[in-house]
């Protein structure tokens, strides 16, 4: 009876299962800068997110219309408590900004993907309270929408090179991403299509396609450059290698990374052995110095509430005598120190803890695909914008982990919920739904 309740419901959820992939491949796609015309780009990143986020919650409705009620109740509650304290305090600070109007657009952005990821993943959770069986997995469609991003710039760097690469270091070295994007998130990105994808891995039956997706997303990755990517990668699958049981699948994966490792670092990492590029890396190519002169210059003059959110100095640019003009710090937590001073790193520490422990209560699935999204975006946020910095995808998912460890579903329903589902959901009332709880 389950089997043919579910196969009724198979052409609204595979409906249900596009308009997902679609609204959050867009979604991530606002984040790139797709055209040099600085008006065309703020309309992409503002309007553009504001329609998708009505799309999510668009999407949220259809379901609940379709035949589910709204019963979900919260768990694991400091972890977003604290997300709505370090972004409520960002918005104080308005009125301490060394530039209120760009404090305000950067907040209003991370807000807009706040309100996209809570609907998003409510729409996953009901649906995985009413429609039991559903395939439609977060992992999945994240992994997907991550694939076609970087399958547009690898077919890009062929196709227009001019575009699609960026030329650093004097223009010796080519990096995928271009104007784009910076060819570190580009290469983070990649680090969390490779997370999501490796679960279908697990769950499909026929591998090759998925097989195929990892590879093209890889080498999008090497062609970024980006160690820290890299770094990530590598964590994750051997965090993966930890978790199989099967020993031939475990040594066979093991002797293929450990064949690509030597000659990825050495192009990656080392770059070839070039002396320059080794003395950058000591330095983490010159954010060292730059950290530690924020830290000894600028965070003195305001090291209680900062310089204002995504602020980290009363100019536009904080610049020291040894160290290069920048406008943000290459690093989350350095940043949250700068825009809201020492209460604002506490309560975004403080966030993170409540987040991590929460990973705990998780079922197994939840737990590794929520860990293994979670390596790449933290060990970017310790070179680039990350989870606490100005507007990135990065944020994105970070929230997406935040409210899928905050949502648990609820068996008690009101009268009013139980004759909407009699109407909407008769099946629900032959399967008995979930131990007769609705329909005693």
């Amino acid at each position: 009876m389950m089997e043919k309740s579910i196969l009724n419901h198979e052409p609204f959820l595979k409906k249900i299962n596009n308009y997902m992939f679609i609204v959050l491949l867009l979604m991530i796609a606002c984040f790139f800068t797709w055209s040099e015309n600085v008006n065309i780009t703020r309309a992409i990143k503002v309007v553009g997110r504001m329609g998708l986020m009505l799309s999510s919650i668009a999407i949220y409705y259809k379901i609940i219309r379709y035949g589910a009620v709204n019963t979900l109740n919260y768990k694991n509650i400091f972890s977003p408590l604290f997300y709505f304290g370090y972004l409520g305090l960002g918005f104080l600070s308005f009125t301490w900004s060394t530039n209120p109007g760009f404090s305000a657009l950067q907040w209003f952005m991370t807000f807009q993907s706040l309100v996209f990821a809570f609907f998003f993943i409510k729409s996953i959770k009901i649906l995985d309270a009413f429609f039991e069986g559903h395939t439609i997995r977060l992992y999945n469609l994240l992994g997907n929408s991550v694939f076609v991003l970087q399958t547009i710039f690898v077919a890009g760097m062929w196709i227009d090179p001019d575009t699609f690469f960026r030329l650093t270091n004097g223009g010796e070295e080519a990096r995928l991403g271009g104007v784009m994007m910076n060819p570190n998130e580009l290469g983070m990105l990649a680090g969390v299509g490779v997370a999501c994808l490796i679960f279908d891995l697990y769950r499909k039956k026929s591998k090759v396609w998925t097989i195929i997706k990892i590879l093209v997303i890889f080498y999008a990755l090497f062609m970024t450059g980006s160690r820290s990517s890299l770094i990530g990668v590598v964590l994750i699958i051997f965090f993966h290698i930890n978790q199989t049981k099967n020993k031939g699948l475990k040594m066979a994966i093991i002797a293929g990374v450990f064949m690509i490792i030597p000659f990825a670092v050495n192009q990656i990492i080392l770059k070839g052995g070039d002396q320059k590029r080794l003395e950058e890396i000591m330095t983490l190519t010159g954010r060292l110095p730059f950290w530690q002169a924020l830290i000894t210059e600028g965070l003195p003059r305001e090291p209680l509430l900062g310089f204002g959110y995504m602020r980290i100095d009363y100019k536009e640019f904080f610049q020291s005598v040894h160290t290069y003009p920048g406008k943000m710090t290459h690093n989350t937590f350095m940043q949250v120190l700068m825009n809201l001073g020492f209460i604002g790193l506490c309560t975004a520490i403080f966030q993170m803890f409540f987040t991590f422990r929460a990973f705990i209560y998780e079922d197994k699935e939840n737990r590794l695909m929520l860990i293994g999204i979670l390596i790449p975006i933290l060990i970017n946020s310790f070179t680039e914008f990350g989870i606490f910095g100005e507007s990135n995808y990065g944020i994105l998912f970070y929230q997406m982990i935040i409210f899928s460890v905050c949502f648990k579903s609820n068996k008690n329903f009101t009268s009013e919920q139980k004759i909407y589902l009699r109407k909407r959901r008769p099946d629900l009332i032959s399967n008995g739904f979930q131990n007769n709880v609705i329909f005693p």
